[in-house]
């Protein structure tokens, strides 16, 4: 008698679900994303991990501005960097997933 749910393919896809997340999360290690603010006063570089790379501040804020204007442009453009990989993120896992057997409505989808 059969019941209609395939445990085996079940697994299977499963096995390919995770080997493409796996694929991602390292295609995503190596791609990085800049925020910027105060037009280019301030810019951040972060990674698909979610790391800031690199930081930098464009000499002319630093001698004329306020600690409190410098730190605000600072934290903007490490926040527009973060955002964007988050969307690279979701964007490649997307991508990733159109090709596997997945039931609509897949959590992350």
């Amino acid at each position: 008698m059969t019941t209609g749910f395939d445990i085996k393919g079940l697994f299977e896809t499963a096995q390919k679900v995770q080997e493409e997340m796996n694929r991602v999360k390292e295609n995503l290690a190596h791609t990085t994303a800049e925020g910027e603010s105060g037009g280019g006063l301030v810019r951040c570089v972060a990674n698909g991990k979610g790391e800031v790379v690199s930081l930098d501040i464009d000499p002319a804020v630093i001698v004329a501005s306020e600690k409190k204007m410098l730190e605000d442009l600072i934290a903007g453009a490490v926040n527009v960097a973060l955002d964007k990989v988050k969307e690279l993120a979701q964007s490649q896992l997307q991508k990733a997933a159109q090709g596997l057997p997945l039931p609509p409505g897949f959590p992350g989808l």
